[in-house]
């Protein structure tokens, strides 16, 4: 082998490195820039279960996850549902215990913030026991709130404060996560009329419950769903298809609305507002608009009769 090869092979090798290095260098990896408890977690990295629980990183710094003032005021109050960071949805059952002396008159004011710092709902929190001592006594409160996304929010359970004085005053802060809730949705009927259905052998319109049709709409489940579906109803929003199988309804009435509603024993009574007087005139007219609602009430199997109140509505 001559000289000048064997020169030349360290030649070769020395610029393949520099070629490497310089063309074909893989890229650098970045660490990830790491500031809180939440993004040390969604990292990877190694998470110590103590209680709050800590996240470290490489570099040997060390995240604690945010619980509020929980173990500093737990001596004072203690919540059991939600618990720090808990996901959460509308309703909530806040329950817990506190010293007698966190209440007043049996109560203690509760609300529920947003991330931004801004009150979503705020309500009064309930003993269930007596609460003059200064043992722990159970509470319980359900919060109702709506919310456009996901986010973080906190609980600020307050000690209450009669005398308004800065030094009286206490609360324990739950950091939680605020979910939107999907509404459930009931498919229910709302009965409209259809004049081709109610004729006799000459044609003539018969004015008669014959001609009712049922339509379905979906609604969300309420606490007043019945007083919902009439409420719905009395809008008389139907659709072009629906239009085109001769279906047909006066509603809506002109200031004409359901004021209120009552049942007890199988009859619902019904209040209504009418102050253009809409629901009188033609005794067709007036038998067609009430069928609609009594037939729309009946839908639900705990109504057997309806009524309404004041004498003055549906007459010819």
């Amino acid at each position: 082998m001559s000289k000048k090869f064997l020169i030349f092979i360290p030649i070769v090798i020395v610029i393949g490195i520099v070629v490497y290095f310089t063309v074909f260098q893989p890229d650098e990896v970045l660490t990830p820039s790491i500031n809180s408890f939440e993004e040390c977690v969604s990292a990877d990295y190694p998470v110590m279960e103590s209680y709050p629980r800590q996240c470290k990183t490489p570099d040997g710094r060390s995240f604690t996850e945010d619980i509020g003032n929980e173990l500093e005021k737990i001596d004072l109050i203690r919540v059991n549902n939600p618990r720090p960071n808990q996901i959460i949805q509308s309703p909530i059952l806040i329950k817990g215990e506190a010293r007698g002396y966190w209440f007043f008159e049996a109560t203690f004011p509760i609300k529920l913030i947003n991330e931004n710092g801004e009150v979503i709902v705020q309500h009064y929190a309930q003993a269930k026991d007596d609460w003059m001592t200064e043992d722990f006594v159970s509470f319980e409160v359900e919060l109702n709130f709506e919310i456009i996304n996901t986010q973080k929010g906190t609980l600020i359970l307050e000690k209450s404060n009669p005398s308004d004085l800065p030094e009286n005053y206490d609360k324990l802060r739950i950091p939680v996560i605020l979910e939107k809730a999907e509404k459930l949705l009931q498919t229910i009927k709302l009965y409209y009329y259809n004049p081709d259905l109610d004729k006799d052998e000459t044609d003539n319109v018969l004015c008669s419950k014959k001609g009712l049709v049922a339509v379905e709409r979906k609604i969300p489940v309420t606490k007043t769903l019945i007083q919902d579906t009439i409420k719905l109803l009395l809008l008389g929003e139907l659709t072009n298809k629906e239009k085109d199988q001769g279906i047909t309804t006066e509603y809506p009435l002109t200031g004409f609305s359901l004021k209120g509603a009552s049942l007890k024993e199988g009859s619902l009574m019904l209040e209504f507002n009418d102050p253009n007087n809409k629901t009188i005139g033609g005794s067709c007219r007036i038998g067609i608009l009430w069928f609609q609602i009594e037939a729309t009430a009946k839908q639900f199997p705990q109504i057997q009769e309806v009524k309404f109140m004041s004498e003055d509505l549906f007459q010819p």
